[in-house]
């Protein structure tokens, strides 16, 4: 028996390979429809017989008046279909008798092709040649239940119509199809199901003559009928213009019927529901958005619902041994005929689900994944499992050694293609020209290779906004704040490059960039490949401006600490405390303790408060002015001070001078003091300085200029949202650029291997182009995500431009019909799909929820994978 729609997927996939065309729905349509669409069909489509029956009343049936009574009480619709015969045999061709009373059952497979038919003859005479399943022009579709019984002795079917089995509108409309009390009613059976029932019948009637009178239930797909079609384009053609109650007179008997070409997609379902063709939601298993959103996309794939929809099974490859003995294309084609199955409710995806987890485990349990890695899986195992090619030849790749590109790119399609032959690789797969050149033997390598899909980075998509603090090279003023703008996932030779713009940098000046915390110098940033990932934005970076040396000079560090009474058990004991930004300079003409002391002194002479406010401050000191003002310095112990030195600067009385001390790296260690008369003894490239400041003489200086020190990005700045072409994107992806040390290339010339420059150029464009924008970023220490906006064309993405050489393509011109977006950040998030569904029409596929969305939102920061169609030009 057909089956109408189903919430599930069937779950003998593996089984329906045999059985599949028993198991098409019947579809119930007016005959002048089909007949005008037969001459259209395939021979394996139309070589099953005709057969004509003949409806006629039955001795419990009433007519005019009391039949309206009779469907009240009785609450049946009864009739006989006599057998007249094949039609073909008879010498019958439907064209002498066709009236609006003659109608035909199909199989789903010739309802689609006949769909196909009157779409593309409608649409030739408007020049359009483009084909879109969901564009189709449809009338509504509708289920009526079927009660039968064979009656052998007089080669009759028995129909009973039962309200209980029906809604009440679909047997209100099935009244007035069937009814019997006009002009004779005439079914043509085409898809040979009758002949099924009556074999049914006499082998039953072998086996047990009880089974006899056994009621057989038939479900009908009622095609072209609904009283809500709109005949307007019908009335021109055949100058019908009368109707009777809202249903045409094809239908009631009078003038022929003929199938109006509705431009409507509604089947009596409520707003947001999925109740027409196409426009069916996918259950969420369970974190499984990711999954619906590219299935959603790939079902609304032109050429890939019209070959599942089709006779897909004949092309599944079971000895792929890189397959999936055809499971894959199995479950998909059951799932996509459950999508597009007339009157479908929400689809729960747990067949196609199972398969995919068995075979790719990444994908099984219930967390989240990429939509794009899912796509990826999908098309390549589907084309695996649809391979026409059953033995693979050996292919040996080979360079280019001076050919024309033309040559060499037609032999690596042809190798390609001998291996790989699928309604994928015809509709999906393209091809691009791959340019290696060493750096040192200048060896080029061309090569050829197919592509599934386009990854596109997004150039400098996302800025980074970083303050940093920029110190003078010789204490001649003030530090002074620099904001730079950088790409969010650069390198550090990008924020090199933004800092001497920023500082106006002269040619006789270098930039050390350092990062600062507890008021010392933690790290130099130094590495131009070092990426800017690793700068956080709670860091605090310090940029300090120095001479150009060319006898490369040792580096001087100044570290400060000051005196502060610290109580302990009620005792005051004096200690000392770091603050401030760490100074650096060059350490040129310094010979002992002296030179450095004036060094010092030069560097924080931009810190010296003027005099006025110095005797001010002098007048009333007290030891609570002096305890808060240590307090509001923000001023930090120093981290890894020894026991020993704890104790030498608790116990020692206050230093009534400055006092200079060499130590280690984090100011933590004193290994001698610096005595002005004697020479400084320098052992390294780095010479760290500790500076002790006594109370009295440390007031002369502003400690809050020297201790203020911004971060990188203040937590909480919104920044505007950044905008970028996706032909921008485009570009980015054809650059020419370095392979990365991970990514070394064996030169063939060197014969080692070296860190060449790529150069991707688009060679064949598909059919249908996928293109992946890569939003989400790995690194060894963190993950995230583009947020920017991609301003992507809707009606005429134009690659001419992109495109290396004209191969006989008359068009590269494109049209979007899906996205799948993403929503959230990297810990999470949801996959959503937009699709075009005829005319200006674009959905929301949100899990089971399928709303109409305006074109005009279709564009946002969540478009994650765009699927266009090429567009063919009109002559």
């Amino acid at each position: 028996m057909s089956v109408a729609s189903s919430s599930e997927e069937s779950p003998d996939s593996a089984q329906r390979i045999d059985s599949f065309n028993g198991q098409q729905s019947v579809y119930f349509v007016p005959f002048r429809w089909w007949k005008d669409a037969q001459e259209s069909m395939p021979c394996e489509s139309v070589e099953k017989r005709e057969i004509l029956y003949s409806a006629v009343t039955t001795g419990s049936s009433y007519g005019g008046p009391m039949k309206l009574i009779n469907n009240i009480f009785n609450s049946d619709i009864l009739f006989d279909l006599r057998r007249d015969g094949d039609a073909l045999q008879s010498g019958e061709t439907g064209e002498a008798s066709v009236s609006g009373r003659d109608f035909a059952l199909v199989s789903s497979d010739m309802w689609l092709q006949a769909l196909k038919w009157h779409h593309d003859d409608k649409n030739n005479e408007k020049g359009v040649k483009s084909f879109s399943t969901g564009s189709v022009d449809r009338g509504d579709v509708y289920p009526v239940q079927l009660r039968l019984s064979v009656l052998q002795e007089t080669n009759s079917l028995a129909v009973k119509i039962c309200k209980k089995d029906n809604s009440v509108e679909c047997f209100r409309r099935a009244c007035k199809i069937f009814s019997l009390d006009s002009e004779q009613l005439r079914i043509w059976d085409i898809s040979g199901q009758t002949t099924l029932f009556f074999e049914s019948d006499l082998n039953n009637s072998k086996d047990c003559q009880q089974q006899r009178d056994q009621e057989m239930l038939l479900e009908l797909q009622i095609y072209g009928l609904s009283d809500s079609i709109k005949l307007k384009e019908s009335k021109k053609e055949d100058g019908s213009t009368q109707q009777t109650n809202g249903i045409t007179n094809g239908i009631n008997g009078g003038t022929p019927f003929r199938f109006g070409r509705s431009h409507s997609l509604s089947f009596l379902g409520k707003a947001g529901e999925a109740g027409t063709l196409g426009l069916t939601g996918l259950q969420n298993l369970g974190n499984t958005c990711f999954m619906n959103s590219s299935l959603q996309c790939l079902a609304h794939t032109p050429k890939l619902v019209d070959f599942f929809l089709g006779e897909y099974i004949r092309e599944i490859n079971l000895e792929n041994p890189l397959g999936m003995k055809g499971e894959i294309a199995l479950a998909f084609g059951d799932l996509l005929r459950s999508l597009w199955a007339p009157g479908a409710s929400t689809v729960a995806p747990r067949t196609f689900k199972a398969k995919l987890g068995r075979f790719a485990p990444q994908f099984s349990g219930f967390n989240q994944h990429d939509s794009q890695e899912l796509l990826a899986f999908l098309l390549d195992g589907l084309h695996e499992d649809l391979n026409r090619v059953k033995n693979k030849p050996y292919v040996e790749a080979k360079d280019g050694d001076g050919r024309p590109d033309e040559e060499v790119a037609d032999e690596y399609w042809r190798n390609h293609v001998a291996r790989n032959d699928s309604i994928i690789v015809d509709v999906c797969q393209g091809q691009y020209k791959s340019t290696l050149v060493c750096p040192i033997c200048k060896k080029v390598s061309v090569m050829f290779d197919p592509f599934m899909y386009l990854s596109l980075p997004l150039p400098c998509t996302s800025m980074r906004t970083m303050d940093l603090t920029v110190m003078s090279a010789d204490g001649g003023s003030l530090p002074v704040s620099v904001t730079v703008n950088v790409p969010k996932f650069g390198k550090f030779e990008d924020l090199q490059k933004a800092l001497v713009t920023a500082c106006s940098l002269p040619e006789d000046e270098t930039l050390l960039v350092t990062e600062v915390y507890n008021n010392r110098i933690l790290r130099v940033l130094e590495d131009p490949t070092d990426s800017l990932s690793l700068i956080r934005d709670g860091d605090k970076l310090v940029v300090y401006r120095l001479k150009k040396d060319a006898n490369d000079s040792p580096l001087i560090v100044f570290m400060h600490q000051k005196q502060e009474e610290q109580f302990i058990c009620g005792k005051s004991s004096p200690t000392w405390k770091a603050f401030g930004i760490p100074l650096v300079s060059r350490l040129c003409d310094v010979e002992n303790g002296f030179d450095v002391e004036n060094m010092y002194l030069k560097l924080l002479s931009s810190f010296k408060m003027p005099t006025e406010v110095f005797t001010e401050n002098l007048e009333n000191p007290t030891e609570e002015e002096a305890t808060d003002k240590a307090g509001t310095d923000g001023t930090t112990s120093v981290e890894g001070k020894s026991s020993t030195d704890v104790k030498e600067t608790t116990e020692s009385l206050p230093d009534p001078v400055l006092r200079l001390y060499l130590t280690d790296d984090r100011g933590g260690s004193i290994e001698c003091e610096i005595l002005k008369e004697k020479p400084v003894n320098i052992k390294s490239k780095r010479l760290n300085v500790l500076a002790r400041w006594p109370v009295k003489e440390l007031d002369v200086y502003d400690t809050c200029l020297l201790s203020s020190l911004p971060e990188v990005s203040k937590f909480g700045t919104k920044r505007p949202q950044e905008s970028v072409s996706l032909y921008k994107c485009l570009e980015a992806f054809l650059t020419e650029e370095p392979l990365g040390p991970d990514d070394m290339w064996y030169c063939p010339g060197c014969k080692e291997h070296r860190q060449a420059i790529k150069k991707l150029d688009l060679w064949r464009l598909p059919e249908i182009l996928v293109i992946h924008l890569k939003r989400f970023s790995y690194s060894r220490f963190m993950k995230n995500k583009l947020e920017a906006f991609v301003d992507f064309p809707i009606d005429g993405l134009d690659l001419s431009s992109y495109i290396s050489y004209n191969n006989g393509q008359t068009t590269y011109r494109y049209m979007l019909y899906a996205i799948s977006n993403h929503y959230g950040g990297m810990g999470g998030g949801h996959y959503t799909a937009y699709v075009h569904h005829g005319s200006d029409r674009w959905y929301d596929f949100d899990d089971s929820h399928v709303n109409q969305i305006g074109q005009e939102k279709i564009k946002t920061s969540a478009a994650y994978v765009l699927f266009y169609k090429r567009l063919v030009e009109e002559e």
